[in-house]
């Protein structure tokens, strides 16, 4: 028990490899992570075709973007879900030989017992670090806020109270009191809504992004977001 309670304070004083999906709750984590530890890299797992990121959609470009302004390297690979998890091991183990000793993830209501993070990063040698661990979803994301990152959102689920209008909206208190009244989760932790993040105390300089048009799938609907400017010059994907 007394391991699990140090799943928040984990990262505390050792080398830690963070998963990042580009959102808000993988940038706080990384955030609170960086103030007590040190970071060796970020690790994005791309779906099969490598096109974008597989929990936010993501693309590559704009993950290379984000993490050039953060200052760290991005360990990376693409794979289907049956394969995910002996990739993502891979990763770890990159992530190991370069002195990585904890897994930082932005996870916040983890069961205690049978969480996958937990049994990978056993398998690995490696330990869990969840700083948002059982945090107030409510104060998790005003936390956010006040820090000053700045992440719009860029996927809702239709069936869960979102609608496409709020596609693009950047996450405030007064948006989020009005998430609340229409009866949604403030985090979105229920599935209802992913964002990216633009911007922040971490970011030396902010990630400009063209938005395109939006896509339906289902109760689904997507904001996709391009580079704004090239992004030729970010090479800090690790293969």
């Amino acid at each position: 028990m007394s391991e699990i309670l140090d799943w928040k304070n984990n990262a505390q004083g050792h080398k830690f490899i963070a998963s990042f999906s580009g959102g808000k709750d993988s940038v706080l984590a990384l955030y609170k992570a960086m103030k007590v530890g040190e970071p060796v890299g970020l690790i994005v797992m791309l779906e099969e075709e490598g096109e974008r990121s597989r929990s936010h959609g993501m693309p590559p470009e704009l993950i290379r973007a984000q993490a050039k302004s953060i200052g760290l390297p991005v360990y990376t690979a693409a794979a289907s879900w049956i394969e995910y998890e002996k990739v993502f091991m891979s990763l770890l183990e990159k992530a190991k030989n370069q002195g990585a000793e904890v897994l930082v993830t932005g996870d916040l209501d983890m069961p205690e017992h049978g969480c996958w993070h937990d049994k990978v990063t056993k398998n690995a040698g490696l330990k869990l670090g969840m700083p948002l661990w059982e945090m107030d979803h409510r104060e998790a994301v005003e936390e956010f806020i006040n820090l000053g990152f700045v992440t719009i959102i860029v996927t809702v689920n239709l069936s869960l109270g979102m609608r496409e209008e709020d596609l693009g909206r950047t996450l405030t208190h007064e948006y989020i009191k009005e998430l609340e009244a229409r009866g949604i989760d403030p985090c979105g932790e229920g599935g209802e809504f992913h964002t990216t993040v633009l911007d922040g105390p971490i970011f030396k300089q902010p990630i400009p992004v063209r938005k395109c048009e939006i896509i339906r799938n289902g109760e689904y609907a997507f904001l996709p977001l391009e580079l704004a400017q090239s992004a030729e010059n970010h090479r800090e994907i690790v293969e």
